[in-house]
Protein backbone atom coordinates (compact mmCIF):
# COMPACT_ATOMS: atom_id res chain seq x y z
CA UNK A 1 0.00 0.00 0.00
CA UNK A 2 2.90 2.37 0.71
CA UNK A 3 3.94 2.25 -2.94
CA UNK A 4 0.41 3.28 -4.01
CA UNK A 5 0.44 6.12 -1.51
CA UNK A 6 3.77 7.37 -2.87
CA UNK A 7 2.38 7.28 -6.42
CA UNK A 8 -0.75 9.14 -5.32
CA UNK A 9 1.35 11.80 -3.57
CA UNK A 10 3.20 12.31 -6.86
CA UNK A 11 -0.16 12.89 -8.61
CA UNK A 12 -1.10 9.43 -9.93
CA UNK A 13 -4.93 9.55 -10.01
CA UNK A 14 -5.27 5.80 -10.64
CA UNK A 15 -3.21 5.01 -7.55
CA UNK A 16 -5.37 7.41 -5.54
CA UNK A 17 -8.57 5.72 -6.76
CA UNK A 18 -7.17 2.32 -5.86
CA UNK A 19 -6.35 3.59 -2.35
CA UNK A 20 -9.92 4.87 -1.97
CA UNK A 21 -11.31 1.50 -3.04
CA UNK A 22 -9.02 -0.30 -0.59
CA UNK A 23 -10.20 1.95 2.27
CA UNK A 24 -13.88 2.33 1.34
CA UNK A 25 -15.20 -0.24 3.82
CA UNK A 26 -13.07 1.18 6.60
CA UNK A 27 -14.32 4.69 5.84
CA UNK A 28 -17.93 3.50 5.73
CA UNK A 29 -17.72 1.71 9.08
CA UNK A 30 -16.06 4.68 10.75
CA UNK A 31 -18.54 7.21 9.35
CA UNK A 32 -21.51 4.95 10.13
CA UNK A 33 -20.35 4.69 13.72
CA UNK A 34 -20.43 8.48 14.05
CA UNK A 35 -23.38 9.38 11.84
CA UNK A 36 -26.74 7.64 11.90
CA UNK A 37 -27.96 8.40 8.41
CA UNK A 38 -26.61 6.66 5.28
CA UNK A 39 -26.99 9.86 3.23
CA UNK A 40 -24.79 11.74 5.71
CA UNK A 41 -22.30 8.87 5.65
CA UNK A 42 -22.13 9.12 1.85
CA UNK A 43 -21.65 12.89 2.04
CA UNK A 44 -18.87 12.54 4.61
CA UNK A 45 -17.07 9.92 2.52
CA UNK A 46 -17.39 11.97 -0.68
CA UNK A 47 -16.08 15.08 1.06
CA UNK A 48 -13.24 13.04 2.54
CA UNK A 49 -12.25 11.70 -0.86
CA UNK A 50 -12.32 15.18 -2.37
CA UNK A 51 -10.34 16.74 0.48
CA UNK A 52 -7.77 13.96 0.53
CA UNK A 53 -7.34 14.17 -3.26
CA UNK A 54 -6.74 17.91 -3.02
CA UNK A 55 -4.29 17.59 -0.10
CA UNK A 56 -2.53 14.27 -0.63
CA UNK A 57 0.55 16.07 -1.92
CA UNK A 58 0.98 17.45 1.62
CA UNK A 59 1.19 13.97 3.17
CA UNK A 60 4.72 13.67 4.52
CA UNK A 61 4.75 10.06 5.77
CA UNK A 62 3.08 7.55 3.43
CA UNK A 63 3.00 4.98 6.25
CA UNK A 64 0.41 7.16 8.04
CA UNK A 65 -1.94 7.40 5.07
CA UNK A 66 -4.82 5.52 6.67
CA UNK A 67 -4.54 7.52 9.90
CA UNK A 68 -4.48 10.73 7.85
CA UNK A 69 -7.50 9.63 5.81
CA UNK A 70 -9.54 8.62 8.86
CA UNK A 71 -8.70 11.94 10.55
CA UNK A 72 -10.11 13.80 7.53
CA UNK A 73 -13.20 11.58 7.63
CA UNK A 74 -13.77 12.23 11.33
CA UNK A 75 -13.48 15.98 10.71
CA UNK A 76 -16.06 15.74 7.91
CA UNK A 77 -18.41 13.73 10.14
CA UNK A 78 -18.03 16.27 12.93
CA UNK A 79 -18.79 19.07 10.49
CA UNK A 80 -22.05 17.34 9.51
CA UNK A 81 -22.96 16.86 13.17
CA UNK A 82 -22.30 20.54 13.88
CA UNK A 83 -24.52 21.45 10.95
CA UNK A 84 -27.38 19.40 12.39
CA UNK A 85 -26.92 20.95 15.81
CA UNK A 86 -27.25 24.40 14.23
CA UNK A 87 -30.31 23.48 12.21
CA UNK A 88 -31.85 21.53 15.11
CA UNK A 89 -35.02 20.81 13.17
CA UNK A 90 -34.25 17.35 11.93
CA UNK A 91 -36.32 14.45 13.17
CA UNK A 92 -34.58 11.17 12.75
CA UNK A 93 -36.58 8.15 11.71
CA UNK A 94 -34.91 4.98 12.92
CA UNK A 95 -33.71 2.82 10.09
CA UNK A 96 -34.76 -0.77 9.95
CA UNK A 97 -31.76 -3.08 10.11
CA UNK A 98 -30.66 -4.52 6.79
CA UNK A 99 -31.36 -8.20 6.39
CA UNK A 100 -27.77 -9.07 5.47
CA UNK A 101 -26.26 -7.81 8.71
CA UNK A 102 -24.92 -10.46 10.99
CA UNK A 103 -26.22 -10.67 14.52
CA UNK A 104 -22.85 -9.48 15.86
CA UNK A 105 -22.90 -6.38 13.61
CA UNK A 106 -26.46 -5.58 14.62
CA UNK A 107 -25.68 -5.98 18.33
CA UNK A 108 -22.54 -3.85 18.01
CA UNK A 109 -24.57 -1.09 16.34
CA UNK A 110 -27.20 -1.42 19.04
CA UNK A 111 -24.49 -1.05 21.70
CA UNK A 112 -23.12 2.05 19.98
CA UNK A 113 -26.55 3.64 20.36
CA UNK A 114 -26.23 3.23 24.14
CA UNK A 115 -23.20 5.51 24.50
CA UNK A 116 -22.65 9.25 24.27
CA UNK A 117 -21.49 10.62 20.93
CA UNK A 118 -17.98 11.46 22.19
CA UNK A 119 -17.42 7.81 23.11
CA UNK A 120 -18.91 6.32 19.95
CA UNK A 121 -16.05 7.27 17.63
CA UNK A 122 -13.49 5.81 20.03
CA UNK A 123 -15.41 2.52 20.15
CA UNK A 124 -15.59 2.36 16.35
CA UNK A 125 -11.91 3.13 15.90
CA UNK A 126 -10.85 0.67 18.60
CA UNK A 127 -13.18 -2.27 17.96
CA UNK A 128 -14.17 -1.93 14.29
CA UNK A 129 -11.00 -0.46 12.81
CA UNK A 130 -8.47 -2.03 15.17
CA UNK A 131 -6.57 1.17 15.92
CA UNK A 132 -4.34 1.20 19.00
CA UNK A 133 -5.07 3.63 21.81
CA UNK A 134 -2.01 5.71 20.87
CA UNK A 135 -3.22 5.94 17.26
CA UNK A 136 -6.71 6.97 18.36
CA UNK A 137 -5.20 9.63 20.60
CA UNK A 138 -3.24 10.99 17.64
CA UNK A 139 -6.26 10.85 15.30
CA UNK A 140 -8.57 12.65 17.71
CA UNK A 141 -5.85 14.92 19.06
CA UNK A 142 -6.43 13.69 22.61
CA UNK A 143 -4.20 12.52 25.41
CA UNK A 144 -3.83 8.71 25.55
CA UNK A 145 -5.22 8.68 29.09
CA UNK A 146 -8.29 10.54 27.86
CA UNK A 147 -8.85 7.88 25.20
CA UNK A 148 -8.48 5.12 27.81
CA UNK A 149 -10.90 6.91 30.13
CA UNK A 150 -13.47 7.42 27.38
CA UNK A 151 -13.16 3.79 26.33
CA UNK A 152 -13.73 2.68 29.94
CA UNK A 153 -16.68 5.06 30.35
CA UNK A 154 -18.24 3.83 27.12
CA UNK A 155 -17.98 0.25 28.34
CA UNK A 156 -19.55 1.32 31.64
CA UNK A 157 -22.42 3.06 29.86
CA UNK A 158 -23.08 -0.10 27.87
CA UNK A 159 -22.90 -2.22 31.00
CA UNK A 160 -25.31 0.14 32.80
CA UNK A 161 -27.73 0.13 29.87
CA UNK A 162 -27.87 -3.64 29.89
CA UNK A 163 -28.34 -3.80 33.66
CA UNK A 164 -31.33 -1.48 33.31
CA UNK A 165 -32.90 -3.70 30.67
CA UNK A 166 -34.88 -6.74 31.60
CA UNK A 167 -32.26 -9.39 32.42
CA UNK A 168 -34.59 -12.08 31.12
CA UNK A 169 -33.96 -11.16 27.49
CA UNK A 170 -33.61 -14.28 25.38
CA UNK A 171 -30.58 -14.91 23.21
CA UNK A 172 -32.33 -15.94 20.00
CA UNK A 173 -29.20 -17.39 18.46
CA UNK A 174 -28.90 -20.17 21.05
CA UNK A 175 -32.33 -20.18 22.77
CA UNK A 176 -31.23 -19.37 26.32
CA UNK A 177 -31.10 -16.36 28.58
CA UNK A 178 -27.96 -14.26 28.66
CA UNK A 179 -26.73 -12.43 31.69
CA UNK A 180 -25.55 -8.81 31.54
CA UNK A 181 -21.97 -10.02 32.04
CA UNK A 182 -22.22 -12.20 28.93
CA UNK A 183 -23.49 -9.25 26.90
CA UNK A 184 -20.66 -7.04 28.10
CA UNK A 185 -18.10 -9.78 27.41
CA UNK A 186 -19.47 -10.15 23.90
CA UNK A 187 -18.80 -6.44 23.33
CA UNK A 188 -15.30 -6.67 24.83
CA UNK A 189 -14.50 -9.64 22.60
CA UNK A 190 -15.78 -7.83 19.49
CA UNK A 191 -12.29 -6.57 18.67
CA UNK A 192 -10.95 -10.11 18.51
CA UNK A 193 -13.83 -11.14 16.24
CA UNK A 194 -13.39 -8.30 13.76
CA UNK A 195 -9.60 -8.63 13.64
CA UNK A 196 -9.84 -12.20 12.36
Amino acid sequence: MQELVEKAVRGDADAFLELMEMNSLSMYKTARGILKNDNDVSDAIQDTILTSFEKIHKLKNPQYFKTWLIRILINECNQILRHYKKVNTIEEVPETPRQDKTLAEFEFKEMLEQVDEKYRVILVLYYEQGFKISEIAELLELNENTVKTRLARAREQIRSAYFQEDTGKKDKSIGRERSSDEKTNQFSNRREYTAG
